[in-house]
């Protein structure tokens, strides 16, 4: 008797329906990797976070927080249904705080989302310059932020970018350096800085 072959790892991939997958897929397909984003229909798989992406969203939030008025809440890493077909997971969300309706909750509508944050990662950098913010405009959500390290000395830099209503487009309103200060959603100031960095 032969023993049947054995793999070390074996996967069964998910065959995407013909017409691509709906946000309720995303929701309901079982064992999908944890921060799976569903863009134009297709799975978007993450991979691993360096550092500073983890600890960049751990200073916005921490820093959005401190002067976030009571009528919203600063999400991380929640799905946005922008339409049935995409569901992105923006870095860090501010919400309207009568969408966080209990501890169960496992996405935001794009209606009830003020400002979508992105932390640009190698492996996403196409999609969180290109792809998400012309979709976050398109389902209305009025302000986008987009941070990322620039040049050789890898420094943190932020672009603010605020809905154009005329245009359904974002336009550009500061680029910040060490520190992100806006009064849009709310007055906001926060040490964005490497050394900030490095205290975490």
């Amino acid at each position: 008797m032969t023993a049947e072959p054995t793999t070390a790892h074996s996967s069964r991939w998910p065959v995407p329906p013909q017409d691509g997958y709906t946000v309720d897929d995303l929701f309901t397909l079982p064992d999908l990797p944890p921060h799976t984003e569903l863009i134009d229909g297709s799975l978007v798989f993450v991979s691993p976070q360096r550092d500073f992406h983890s600890t960049m969203i751990d200073l916005l939030v921490t820093g959005l927080r401190s002067t976030a008025p009571p009528e919203v809440k600063v999400r991380r890493e929640m799905t946005v249904v922008l339409d049935r077909r995409n569901g992105p997971e923006p870095d860090v969300s501010v919400v309207r705080t009568e969408a966080v309706t209990g501890p169960d909750v496992t996405r935001y509508q794009a209606a009830d989302v003020l400002l979508a944050v992105e932390v640009v990662s190698p492996d996403s950098e196409a999609r969180d310059r290109e792809a998400k913010p012309h979709k976050y405009a398109t389902a209305g959500i009025p302000h986008f932020w987009l941070v990322e390290m620039t040049g050789t000395d890898q420094h943190p830099v932020a672009r603010v970018y605020e809905l154009d209503p005329v245009t359904k487009a974002y336009a550009l309103t500061g680029i910040h350096h060490d520190r992100l200060k806006t009064g849009v959603p709310f007055p906001v100031d926060i040490d964005i800085s490497a050394d900030a960095l490095k205290e975490l």
